[in-house]
C-alpha cells in the first residue's frame, strides 16, 4: 500500500467519522425532541435511494451543489474564502431570468448561451467585488461576502416584487414575488421523462472536469494555487497576487451564478423567492468533503444532495420541527469543517489516541 493511497484512505475515514459523529450528536437532539432517531435516520438515508423519485431528486440537488462547490475549490485553493455564494446564486438567477425574458423571440441556440453568460457574469461581478475589496483594501473577505449576501438578497427581493415581477401576478392581484416564466425553448431538457432531472447535470460534470484541467494543467491555475499556498513567496516570484485574488473570487462567483442559472432554466423556469435553498452554504461543505478537489467534489455533492433530500423526507416522516433539521445539517457542517484540522495536523490524531487508549501506538512513538 503506497503512501498516496494511505493518504486518500485516511481522508475518507476521517470524513466518514466526522459525518457519523455529527449524526450521533444529532441523535441526542432528536431524542430531546421526543423523536425516534433510528426511524428518522432510516428515512433520511433510505428515502433518497428507495425509488426513481429519490434518486433523481438527489441528482437535481447535486447540480447546484457541485457548481457552487467548484467555485469554492477555486477560491479556497487561491487562498481566499468565499462565503458569498448565496448572494452570487441570486445574482446569477436574476440575470438569467432578466435576459431570458428580454429576448423571448430569439432562437434557443443563441438565447440559451446568452442566458448562461448573463448569469455567470452577474455572479462573477458580485464575487469580484469581494475579491477587489480584499486585494486593494485588505477588507476581510468573510465579512464582505456575508454582507454582500444580504445586499444581494434585498436587491433580489426588490426586483422580483417590483420591476421584474410577473405581469400576471399584478393583473390577478396575487402579488407572488416571482418573475415571468422564461421562454420554453430555453428550458433545459429532462434526462428522464416524468422527473425533474435535467441536462444541467451533464453541464455541471463537464464544468468539473474543466475546472480540474484549469487548476492543475494551466499556468494560470498554477499561479492561483501558488498564491493560495504562499502569497508572499508567490509575490517574490513575480506573481501579481492582487490580480489572482480578484480573479479567484470572480470565477467562484461565476460558478455560483451558473448554479442560479441551472435552477432557473432547469428546475423553476423563473426567478422566485427562496431559489437558492441554502445551496451557497451547503456547497462549501460539499467542497470541503471533496477535499477541495474538483473531481472529489462530484461524489461529495451527490452525497450532500442525498442528505438534503433525506432531511426533508425525515422532517415529514417523523414530524420533527424544521429547526431540528437545520440543527442536524449544522452539525454536519461543523464536524466536516473540523475534520480538516485532523487531516492537516497528524499529531493531533496521535494525541487523541493517547487520550482514548492511554498509550501510544506503533508508528507513533512506540509503546
Amino acid at each position: 500500500m503506497n503512501s498516496q493511497f494511505r493518504g486518500v484512505l485516511k481522508q475518507i475515514v476521517v470524513l466518514l467519522a466526522a459525518l457519523v459523529g455529527a449524526l450521533l450528536i444529532g441523535a441526542v437532539f432528536l431524542l430531546l425532541a421526543k423523536s425516534d432517531p433510528i426511524k428518522a435516520y432510516g428515512v433520511m438515508f433510505a428515502g433518497p435511494v428507495s425509488d426513481k423519485f429519490g434518486l433523481t431528486e438527489t441528482l437535481v440537488r447535486a447540480v447546484p451543489l457541485l457548481l457552487v462547490g467548484l467555485g469554492i475549490v477555486i477560491s479556497f485553493r487561491s487562498g481566499i474564502i468565499n462565503i458569498g455564494a448565496e448572494g452570487q446564486i441570486l445574482a446569477g438567477a436574476i440575470g438569467a431570468a432578466y435576459v431570458g425574458n428580454s429576448f423571448p423571440d430569439m432562437p434557443a441556440i443563441l438565447l440559451l448561451p446568452l442566458v448562461f453568460m448573463a448569469g455567470a457574469m452577474s455572479g462573477a461581478v458580485w464575487g469580484g467585488i469581494a475579491g477587489w475589496l480584499k486585494a486593494r483594501l485588505a477588507v476581510n473577505e468573510i465579512l464582505s461576502t456575508v454582507m454582500l449576501n444580504q445586499i444581494a438578497l434585498q436587491l433580489y427581493l426588490f426586483l422580483i416584487r417590483g420591476p421584474l415581477i410577473d405581469p400576471q401576478e399584478v393583473s390577478y392581484g396575487t402579488g407572488v414575488p416571482q418573475t415571468a416564466l422564461i421562454p420554453e425553448q430555453i428550458w433545459l431538457s429532462r434526462l428522464i421523462p416524468g422527473t425533474r432531472l435535467h441536462s444541467g447535470l451533464i453541464f455541471a460534470l463537464v464544468v468539473a472536469v474543466l475546472v480540474y484541467v484549469f487548476l492543475w494543467r494551466t499556468s494560470t491555475g498554477y499561479r492561483m494555487r501558488a498564491v493560495g499556498a504562499g502569497p508572499e513567496a508567490a509575490r517574490y516570484a513575480g506573481i501579481n497576487v492582487q490580480w489572482y485574488l480578484v480573479l479567484a473570487m470572480a470565477l467562484a462567483g461565476g460558478m455560483a451564478g451558473l448554479a442560479g442559472v441551472v435552477e432557473v432554466t432547469g428546475v423553476h423556469h423563473r426567478a422566485l423567492e427562496g431559489i437558492s435553498a441554502g445551496y451557497g452554504f451547503s456547497g462549501i461543505v460539499a467542497a470541503l468533503f471533496g477535499r477541495l478537489h474538483p473531481l472529489g467534489t462530484i461524489p461529495a455533492s451527490i452525497l450532500f444532495g442525498a442528505l438534503l433530500l433525506g432531511a426533508d423526507m425525515m422532517q415529514r416522516a417523523v414530524n420533527i420541527p424544521a429547526a431540528m433539521v437545520m440543527v442536524i445539517q449544522g452539525l454536519v457542517v461543523l464536524f466536516v469543517v473540523s475534520s480538516d484540522y485532523f487531516l492537516k495536523n497528524p499529531s493531533s490524531v496521535a494525541n487523541l489516541k493517547v487520550k482514548l487508549f492511554g498509550k501510544k501506538v506503533n508508528g507513533e512513538g512506540g509503546k
